[in-house]
């Protein structure tokens, strides 16, 4: 099959939705006992596409992402120790503790930052796409964006430059039905977010969010286009946002009808599933199981590393002058 993952990439992918999944599930008994700083934005029901779509790149390649972007990181190559070291302050988290959770970056993994800021990382990744394309780089750019963002005027902007220049960028919608606690038809005219690729002389294309495999196609084919000089993608991730907005989300508005079919699918189960009849279900199993181990040991280790040490510096002479 035309860009299919290989049976290694596969364990991979799954040992890190894995590795994902718990850091969440662990993150978000902490925010209940109120022991992280603020709250924290769970991509629970997502991971196939941060994890997946990553993968589809080369190490080299860069990417940015959203507030709710723990799947990325991951699937980026961020270490589940550096990332619980960030989110808990500590000095050994990727930007020293000063970022937190939302803005995790390692530019020596090619994982250019979250953003707080609703579908700014949208123009950052087109952005570095010029800056290759001026450079003539072999390499891509890649976003990962929801469909709140999908709205917003900056994303339109972007996206007709991206187009218009043929810059080698792509951008992943994933589409978790929710902006907020609004739905997402109540904020979009059109259902398929992805034909607005059309506008822009892109191809937009629409992949189930939860099957890590389909993810992994859609996001090396695009690649494959951009590192050609065809320009941009847009690629839509159907997917569901299965936890509240973030932890201090009082929910309410997401009925359990609702979720039930998404839960069915959860994309560790689908992933599970497919992996086992590939290596079986105790390699399966163990895939898993050192997951969870490598997260355990994350907080283990992280949670007893330092804090960051601020020095103070007295006022230069020129300083205290100007003051005068």
């Amino acid at each position: 099959m035309i860009n299919a993952p290989s049976t290694d990439e596969l364990k991979d992918i799954h040992h890190k939705m894995v590795v994902t999944r718990e850091l969440e599930e662990i993150l978000g008994a902490y925010a209940r006992e109120g022991k992280t700083r603020g709250p924290i934005h769970r991509c629970d029901g997502q991971e196939a596409i941060g994890v997946a779509a990553c993968a589809a790149l080369r190490s080299d390649d860069y990417v940015c992402t959203t507030h709710r972007g723990h799947h990325v990181y991951v699937g980026k190559g961020l270490t589940a120790r550096g990332i619980v070291a960030e989110i808990f302050g500590r000095e050994t988290g990727y930007c020293k503790g000063r970022g937190g959770h939302m803005l995790l970056g390692d530019v020596t993994t090619g994982m250019l930052g979250g953003n707080a800021i609703v579908g700014a990382g949208i123009p950052a990744a087109t952005g570095m796409a010029l800056s290759m394309q001026i450079l003539k780089q072999d390499r891509v750019a890649m976003v990962v964006f929801g469909d709140g963002a999908a709205q917003t005027g900056i994303c339109h902007e972007a996206m007709n430059m991206a187009g218009l220049w043929k810059l080698p960028v792509i951008f992943v919608l994933e589409n978790n039905q929710y902006g907020l606690t609004v739905r997402q038809e109540v904020q979009s005219p059109v259902e398929d977010l992805s034909i607005r690729a059309a506008g822009y002389a892109m191809p937009g294309e629409i992949v189930d969010g939860n099957d890590a495999e389909a993810v992994y196609r859609a996001v090396a084919a695009a690649a494959e286009r951009a590192r050609r000089g065809e320009g941009p993608s847009l690629i839509e991730a159907k997917t569901y946002r299965v936890k509240g907005f973030s932890t201090s989300d009082m929910g309410g508005y997401q009925s359990e009808e609702e979720m039930a079919p998404w839960l069915e699918r959860d994309p560790i189960k689908l992933s599970a599933e497919k992996l086992a009849a590939l290596v079986g279900a105790d390699t399966v199993a163990a895939i898993e199981a050192a997951a969870r181990a490598e997260v355990a040991l994350a907080f283990e280790t992280a949670l007893s590393d330092p804090f960051p040490t601020f020095e103070i510096h007295a006022p230069s002479a020129a300083y205290s002058e100007t003051k005068q």
